[in-house]
């Protein structure tokens, strides 16, 4: 046999020096130049990482007890890589979770993480675990509880499963209320098993900080419980009740009507979900008036003495404005025009106020903007702009119609009259609770001068004789001397545009007139009964007695009534 050419050996050897060279070269990139690149993207294989959730904050109410709380629960995730037998994976977990297997059958199709069910009870989550399904993994993690169930839900407000406030003062304090998340970070093998000698991290979340509401829960639930009463006794749509204190703004008690229960909120509806003392505003009626007789008085319009002549009907700009029933024209104070509850006499007051001034002491007691609570939603209320004001609305405004109000800013009108002309914004949380368990106290409340304290007191004055001897006396409380105003205020047909024959009821006061110590709003929708002092003062009159009880209220010294010209005590 010949022996090969020598030059073809040559050249073979070449080619392999020169391959073996490539591949040198090549391995010499990979492990030098791109080693620390291809180490990264392994590593990044083999970790992964789980998000702590951070146990949430609870909302506790005036003397500490729970209002929401979370409890611990666990996170069922799958990896779909791992799951073996997805159909029976699926069948055997559905019963557990009380679904269908297509449900859980679906979170496992996919090529990554995914969750099965999120905050699932612990009981279910060792059921769950007990049957030892590969690609099955359990997260800790929390559910938002409200041990008192509809009690506050509408002011509560609710947590998504993210563990994110999604309204009310869960949203408003979602900051103070979630904490820090931590974060488990862990290598594993192909086959999904931590490595020995890996990275086996954990940074502890921090828990949120606990909010302390002024709410006072079991006046919370005498309010909730007579409001629910009186809406089904005058066969109303809804109502509201706002219980405050005047003098601080902290709120004891605001409660919505339809109810919910916070713990299935995504099974009632969004009407249930309002927070109807802050979120929707209504024409106020003759409650209202109240600003008109401090208008008068503060701009010394108006003598206390002064008898205007009222009518039961006037014309304004073509239109026929009346009071609530006929009678034969009148001579009327302003004290009498307050206590009767006359339409005709606030418009002629309001004529001798002119648009400027009555528009001016709507923005004064602030209506037009929010109150500054901070309430998800709030509304500011609707007042047409000065330019826009005709003789009609001029006294239509007077009355209470013709503008929009939230219960709320309406309530605060009435609190700053019983603080001496002194308005204090509104407020829901008076401080938190941190880590350590101490509580920090929020900002006293902003205030403002209003009024003067002499106009506030004569205005008292007013409100009380509304209560002896006026509209309002269905509010009376025996050995204490009430102040107060009713309102009986048409609404507006969405269809047409214009006033049906539905009505918003209401009485808003305090007690004792000579010193006032709480401020309650009463409200009735739609009711069959109507007028003010015959659906939503008797209201008014339950819960105020309650807060005699609860607050500790004492009867205090009566105030002396305005001149009448119609012969009242």
């Amino acid at each position: 046999m010949s022996r090969p050419p020598v030059g073809r050996l040559l050249v073979l050897l070449t080619v392999m020096l020169f391959g073996l060279t490539g591949v040198m070269a090549r391995l010499s990139v990979l492990q030098v130049r791109e080693g620390t690149s291809y180490e990264e993207r392994g590593y990044d294989q083999r970790l992964h990482t789980f998000i702590l959730p951070a146990q949430r904050g609870s909302i506790l109410d005036a003397s500490r007890q729970p209002l929401a709380l979370s409890v611990d629960a666990r996170d069922v995730y799958a990896d779909p890589s791992f799951v073996r037998d997805p159909l029976g994976t699926a069948t055997a977990i559905a019963p557990l979770l009380g679904v269908r297997p297509a449900a859980v059958l679906r979170t496992l199709g996919g090529t990554g993480f995914s969750y099965v069910a999120r905050q699932v009870d612990l009981a279910t989550a060792d059921g769950i675990e007990a049957l030892h399904l590969p690609g099955i993994g359990f997260l800790p993690t929390s559910k938002r509880s409200y041990p008192t169930g509809p009690l506050a839900a509408q002011v509560l407000g609710y947590v998504g499963t993210d563990g994110d406030g999604l309204a009310g003062l869960e949203y408003q304090y979602q900051r103070v209320l979630s904490g820090t998340p931590g974060e488990f970070r862990q290598e594993m093998s192909p086959s999904g098993q931590p490595i020995a000698q890996g990275v086996d991290e954990t940074t502890a979340p921090v828990p949120g900080d606990d909010l302390v509401t002024t709410i006072d829960r079991q006046f919370q639930y005498e309010v909730q419980t007579a409001l629910a009463a009186a809406v089904k006794a005058n066969h109303a749509k809804g109502g509201t009740v706002i219980v405050m204190d005047p003098h601080t703004g902290d709120i004891y008690a605001m409660a919505s009507y339809p109810a919910y229960d916070a713990n299935a909120f995504p099974d009632a509806s969004a009407a249930a979900h309002r927070n109807t003392a802050l979120v929707d505003a209504f024409e106020p009626g003759s409650v209202n008036k109240v600003i008109t007789a401090s208008a008068a008085i503060e701009e010394h319009a108006v003598s206390l003495e002064r008898r205007f002549q009222v009518p039961d009907h006037m014309f304004v700009d073509g239109f026929t404005i009346h009071d609530s029933h006929p009678h034969a024209p009148e001579a009327m104070t302003l004290g009498d025009i307050i206590a009767e509850s006359s339409n005709i006499g606030a418009a002629k007051v309001a004529q001798v106020l002119g648009k400027p001034t009555m528009s001016s002491y709507m923005a004064r007691f602030g209506f037009g903007r929010t109150t500054g609570s901070g309430f998800p939603g709030e509304t500011p209320g609707d007042v047409p702009p000065l330019s826009e004001w005709s003789d009609a609305e001029l006294a239509t405004i007077a009355y209470g119609q013709g503008l929009t109000v939230s219960p709320m800013q309406m309530a605060s009108v009435y609190a700053t009259i019983a603080n001496h002309g002194m308005w204090v914004q509104p407020r829901l949380a008076s401080g938190v609770i941190d880590g350590a368990n101490v509580f920090h106290a929020a900002d006293a409340a902003p205030t403002r001068r209003v009024i003067s304290a002499p106009t506030a007191d004569t205005v008292t004055r007013m409100l009380a004789s509304v209560v002896q001897d006026g509209t309002g006396t269905l509010a009376q409380i025996p050995g204490y001397q009430v102040a107060g105003k009713t309102g009986t205020a048409l609404k507006v047909d969405p269809q047409t545009g214009r006033y049906g024959r539905k009505y918003v009821a209401s009485f808003i006061g305090f007690l004792p007139a000579s010193d006032p110590q709480v401020v309650i709003a009463a409200i009735i929708d739609e009711p069959t009964t109507i007028y003010g002092g015959v659906a939503a003062a008797p209201l008014f009159q339950q819960v105020a007695q309650y807060s005699i009880q609860r607050l500790g209220i004492t009867p205090g010294d009566p105030v002396a009534l305005p001149p009448s010209a119609l012969g009242l005590k």
